[in-house]
């Protein structure tokens, strides 16, 4: 009679699909948000200062407001 362990039966390495497309797709969203928010950020330095000061930002706060880091009060007019 012929028996067969478990061990035998399964892969030495075990790498789970799922997972590795799990991770595979959240770099590639990360990847896509950071190049649209590097686009946003290209896109508002070719406004002039009177054009950014019409949307509530002044120039040194535009890669913060673009990652969502600055307060908002900061642009804002007094």
């Amino acid at each position: 009679m012929t028996t067969m362990s478990q061990a035998a039966a399964q892969p030495a390495m075990s790498v789970s699909s799922g997972g590795l497309l799990r991770r595979f797709g959240a770099g590639a969203r990360w990847l896509a948000a950071y190049l649209d928010r590097r686009a946003a950020i290209k896109a508002l330095r070719r406004l002039d200062d009177r054009e950014l000061r019409d949307i509530g930002l002044v120039r040194s706060h535009i890669e913060q407001a673009v990652w969502g880091l600055a307060d908002q009060e900061l642009g804002r007019l007094r």
